[in-house]
C-alpha cells in the first residue's frame, strides 16, 4: 500500500470543515449561476482586499522556497495575479454590481489577511505553502463542481473560470506537491505546525463564504 500524501493527510485532519467549504451554499450558488447580486457584491469586494497581502505572500514564497526550481512557478504565479484577468474581473465585476474596490474589511476578512501576513513575515516555506494551498485548493475544489454550461453571466462564469482549468488545475497541483515534499522531512512539531495553520485557513475560508451570505 502506497504512503499516504501529506497533502490528504492535512486535507482529512480538517474534516468536516474542508467538505464545508467545498460545498458550501454560497460557492454552490456561484456555480449554478444563483448567487444573488448583493451576496456576490459583499464577497468580491471583501475578497478584493486580499489582493495585496496574497500578492505579498507570493513573494515571500519566492523568497523562502529551497531551489530555483520551487521558485519559478511561484513567480510566474505572481506575474498572471498582477497584470491578467483576475485583476480585470475584480474591477468590472464590481462595476457591474454596484461594488467598491476600497471596501471597509469584514473581521473574517481582516483575519486572514492577519494569517497571511504572519505567514509571510515568519519566512518559514511550510507554512507559507499551506496558506497558499489551502486558498488555492479550496477554491478548485468548489469550481471543478460545476456543471456545463456554465452561468451566462460573467460576474459567476468567469470567476468559476478563473479557478478550473488545466493551467489552475497545475497550479495546484505543484502546491500539494510542494506540501508533500516538505511534510516528507519535517519532525512531528513540524508537522503539528503546518497542520495548524492549514487548519486556520480552512475555516477562515468557510467563516469567509458565511460572510457573503450575510
Amino acid at each position: 500500500m502506497s504512503e499516504q500524501r501529506f497533502s490528504d493527510w492535512l486535507r482529512e485532519q480538517c474534516e468536516p470543515g474542508w467538505t464545508a467549504v467545498v460545498t458550501h451554499p454560497f460557492a454552490t450558488a456561484i456555480t449554478t449561476g444563483e448567487a444573488a447580486d448583493d451576496d456576490m457584491r459583499r464577497y468580491l469586494e471583501q475578497d478584493f482586499q486580499f489582493v495585496d497581502s496574497f500578492t505579498a505572500l507570493l513573494g515571500a514564497a519566492v523568497a523562502s522556497a529551497d531551489s530555483f526550481e520551487a521558485r519559478v512557478p511561484y513567480g510566474r504565479f505572481l506575474g498572471q495575479v498582477a497584470t491578467t484577468e483576475e485583476k480585470t474581473y475584480f474591477h468590472r465585476a464590481l462595476e457591474a454590481l454596484g461594488g467598491r474596490t476600497d471596501a471597509p474589511l469584514e473581521p473574517v476578512t481582516a483575519s486572514f489577511r492577519q494569517l497571511m501576513d504572519q505567514a509571510r513575515v515568519s519566512q518559514d516555506y511550510p507554512l507559507i505553502v499551506a496558506v497558499l494551498c489551502v486558498a488555492e485548493w479550496t477554491y478548485l475544489g468548489w469550481a471543478s463542481r460545476a456543471a456545463e454550461p456554465l452561468p451566462e453571466r460573467f460576474v459567476h462564469r468567469e470567476w468559476i473560470e478563473l479557478h478550473e482549468g488545466p493551467e489552475f488545475r497545475a497550479w495546484v497541483g505543484f502546491l500539494r506537491g510542494e506540501l508533500d515534499r516538505l511534510g516528507a522531512a519535517l519532525d512531528g512539531e513540524g508537522r503539528r505546525r503546518v497542520l495548524e495553520t492549514f487548519g486556520q485557513a480552512v475555516e477562515l475560508e468557510r467563516r469567509f463564504f458565511d460572510m457573503a451570505l450575510g
